[in-house]
């Protein structure tokens, strides 16, 4: 069945309560702590950076992932990322689990935890004390808990990002609904993000972490922004049961169906962090096709998307098609450029800019306003095969450099 988009985030699977506050995190004073409550035991999945550098927090969840002993709440802070901070920054993931397992009533090993923002300082631990009883005393499923859970997770991120979707799955509706924050650090494997998405599908531990590992591969793992892998990247995927469908524990049609609606939440929360790079104007969309395998297309869109030049030249709006294949050149991936056929489309049209691997006479104006839009597509059919692939990523402006100059300050 069609994936059925509705209004909605972390909340809308049945089981599932958020909260936010300002503890004083932040300097400017706004929202920096989130809580995701759910009222009964939940299987977890869960995919971690693969930076060499991991921050306290992905080192907790990893273990508590690892156990399949099962998981109630979660606490995320923005403003610091709790990395690099050693056996300090341990003892604070600890006392945070601890504080939320008593306000909450749960086993302290139930309780995730998440951070974002400066590497290398510690916690305020009193702020965050103050804020999981803050939290803890306003949990809700309501529409408007997860928006503001959205916004407290942000640092750079200048829009909420949040989905929901509905299947039918054995009889029975199936709601999956997820939050992320991201706007810089962005990059495969994984990129600067975090990521949370609920379910109250029935589903074995063993196949929920299949499924997002699947999904991940295809969605956050296309991603970039500029380059950089954080020390944060967590993608946690949280399962109640509560919709009461037949327990999935065979890769059988309600599985797929499972999965078909789990990559399409994931690829709209991928994308709207792609969309939302900092300093940028334009998602930029890049599809390559016509591969003899996935990997293949995967590569080389990963680079396309990745490169600075072409990244600045979708910022002035200029159709430079060489910058293209000079990064499907440096990718790594093997393939004919004397083949490849480069097309760019958004909603004003589609132009064709080779053929084989050679340029076509095409009007720049026709270009420019094709690559001045909102969302901005290149295709590169590589006529090999039948495999395709599409990364996710925006143009590079002044504003990035902007930002990044004194985001510490």
């Amino acid at each position: 069945m069609q994936n059925q988009l509705i209004d909605g985030g972390v909340t809308a699977p049945k089981g599932f309560l958020a909260a936010s506050t300002a503890a004083g995190i932040k300097k400017n004073g706004g929202k920096d702590m989130a809580m995701l409550y759910s009222t009964c035991t939940c299987r977890a999945a869960g995919t971690f950076t693969t930076n060499v550098v991991k921050a306290a927090p992905v080192l907790w969840d990893q273990e508590l992932v690892s156990r399949q002993s099962g998981v109630q709440a979660l606490v995320c802070n923005s403003g610091i990322a709790n990395a690099c901070t050693g056996a300090e920054g341990m003892d604070a993931c600890r006392e945070t689990a601890l504080e939320a397992a008593q306000a909450l009533k749960i086993p302290t090993d139930s309780v995730l935890v998440a951070s974002t923002g400066v590497i290398g300082q510690p916690l305020p631990m009193d702020c965050i004390k103050t804020g999981i009883h803050q939290m803890a005393d306003t949990l809700s499923d309501s529409r408007e808990a997860s928006r503001m859970a959205a916004q407290a997770i942000m640092t750079t991120d200048t829009v909420k990002k949040e989905a929901a979707v509905s299947i039918i799955l054995g009889g029975k509706t199936v709601h999956i609904g997820g939050m992320c924050k991201g706007s810089g650090m962005i990059h495969p494997n994984m990129c600067t993000m975090l990521s949370f998405v609920t379910t109250d599908a029935c589903i074995s531990g063993e196949l929920l972490q299949k499924a997002l590992s699947l999904a991940v591969e295809d969605t956050y793992n296309m991603i970039s922004v500029d380059g950089d892998t954080s020390t944060n990247d967590t993608v946690l995927l949280l399962s109640s049961g509560l919709a009461e469908n037949p327990e999935i524990t065979e890769e059988n049609q309600d599985y797929q169906t499972f999965l078909e609606a789990l990559l399409f939440v994931n690829e709209t929360l991928a994308k709207s962090i792609a969309a939302d790079g900092e300093g940028c104007t334009a998602l930029f969309e890049v599809t390559v096709k016509g591969a003899a395998q996935k990997q293949q297309a995967a590569v080389l869109a990963r680079s396309v998307v990745s490169s600075s030049l072409t990244k600045a030249a979708l910022y002035g709006h200029d159709a430079n098609w060489g910058r293209i294949l000079c990064a499907m050149g440096y990718s790594g991936a093997d393939f004919d450029p004397d083949q490849v056929d480069l097309f760019i489309e958004s909603a004003t049209g589609k132009l064709q800019l080779t053929e084989n691997g050679r340029a076509l006479p095409y009007s720049e104006e026709t270009a420019t306003r094709i690559l001045s839009e909102k969302t901005v597509t290149a295709v590169a059919d590589l006529k090999q095969g039948n495999a395709h692939a599409t990364a996710w990523g925006c143009d590079l402006t002044h504003k990035y450099v902007d930002i990044n100059a004194d985001y510490r300050s």
